[in-house]
């Protein structure tokens, strides 16, 4: 039997690109080299599924910085505001919490990932589990089916690629589509992990002093060598027994491994302002005030109700304090240095973990060789690309989501009008 369409890994992507084929009329084959479909949306956004961000378009965009631009086109036709319509279409209730992430009220992505499979299935898609392709076939300039790892040929008229990047390997995202890409001629982007934790060799970090300690409303800020910000995010974040992680620590972690790419991969400095409201002024007065409040008690003591108990030490020892002196032998000048301190502590970071270990593989598929409006090849005709195999990746939150969602709805549309009506 020859299909229309497949499409080939059934995760966000290919699942949305499933229904948007389906829906257009193609006789729709969906195949997965695992055992269940939707494997990684399952665990999105701490199990509950972030299924996309409410934000206006622009801020959206602005949430992708790697080349959120790109998807200008995909978001004219099918949006956010598309997606929460979609599924509350399949009868999932809703809700926006902080940041604009959109959540099922069940907070069971398990409720997200039934209903999308369902719809699948009501549109008369073959799904196939179990299957996985050794490589897309391409004859005549255009892609004409797969070959599975079993020896079996299956024939289409298009194939989308949905079968995501390297990151979560263990959900079947393990880069199969980049050689299928680069048989066909295209380019693929250097590979990098982003969205995950940072790795430290700071002394603070390797003795665990500081493992666990959870900092919230805090801003984290990303230097180059020459003391220029790349970035700052602000936020929660946790020391580990590793580095640093946290969600600012996610959104900062690309531009660690870009500026590594710049400087021969020597350590990156960061700084976290522990109190972003507050200036080094005010941070040197109202602990003063403090102090002089229980003027008998030693400043470690004093402080302990104005920075984190397991940071006083280290905050002290860095501005040359001694931790066991009261209020009336306070040295003005390394009292400065102490309120300074709170408002750019440094934390040298060598690296990341891997490419496997983060949440978002950035690079892909190179987008100059993709239609932005349909996901089509530009180089193979009846060869779409969607999800996480293109280059673009954006802040946890709802974005990658977005992005999976959009370019396969696009992909699949589009395959099952030039199928259907060509």
């Amino acid at each position: 039997m020859k299909y229309d369409v497949i499409v080939v890994g059934a995760g966000s992507a290919g699942l949305m690109a499933s229904v948007a084929a389906g829906e257009g009329g193609a006789s729709v084959l969906l195949l997965d080299k695992g055992d269940k479909l939707g494997r990684k949306l399952g665990i999105s956004g701490g199990g509950r599924c972030n299924v996309t961000n409410a934000k206006e378009l622009d801020e959206l965009i602005k949430n992708i910085p790697g080349n959120g631009r790109f998807l200008h086109g995909a978001l004219a036709t099918f949006n956010n505001r598309h997606i929460i319509e979609f599924f509350e279409g399949l009868g999932i209730k809703l809700k926006e919490e902080d940041n604009g992430r959109m959540f099922p009220v069940t907070d069971k992505a398990k409720t997200v990932v039934d209903a999308l499979v369902g719809k699948v299935r009501s549109l008369g898609v073959e799904v196939r589990v179990n299957s996985p392709v050794s490589r897309v076939i391409y004859e005549d300039g255009r892609a004409a089916g797969v070959l599975l790892k079993s020896g079996e040929t299956l024939r289409s008229s298009s194939v989308i690629v949905a079968v995501g990047g390297k990151s979560v390997p263990h959900t079947g995202s393990t880069g199969d589509g980049y050689a299928w890409a680069e048989e066909a001629g295209h380019t693929i982007t250097e590979l990098f992990p982003t969205e995950v934790p940072l790795t430290s060799q700071a002394s603070f970090i390797r003795s665990k002093e500081l493992q666990g300690l959870s900092l919230r409303g805090v801003t984290l800020s990303i230097w180059n060598g020459k003391g220029k910000k790349l970035i700052e995010h602000t936020g929660d974040m946790i020391f580990t027994h590793f580095g640093i992680s946290g969600p600012i620590v996610l959104r900062c972690s690309q531009f660690v491994v870009k500026e590594q790419w710049k400087n021969g991969g020597t350590a990156v400095k960061t700084t976290i302002d522990l109190f972003p409201d507050r200036s080094a002024d005010e941070i040197y007065s109202e602990t003063m005030a403090l102090c002089k409040e229980e003027s008998r008690k030693a400043i470690k003591n004093a402080l302990k109700g104005f920075f984190p108990e397991k940071l006083i030490p280290l905050l002290l020892d860095q501005s040359g304090l001694k931790e066991d002196i009261t209020y009336d032998n306070i040295p003005k000048q390394a009292w400065m240095e102490l309120a300074k301190l709170a408002k750019a502590f440094p934390v040298s970071v060598n690296g990341t973990l891997t490419i496997e270990e983060a949440f978002v593989t950035g690079g892909g598929v190179h987008l100059k060789e993709i239609d932005p409006r349909t996901m089509q090849s530009k180089l193979m005709e009846g060869l779409y690309f969607c999800g996480e195999v293109l280059d673009i990746h954006g802040y946890t939150g709802g974005y990658n989501i977005t992005a999976a969602f959009t370019t396969g709805y696009n992909a699949g549309k589009h395959a099952a009008e030039t199928t259907t009506y060509s």
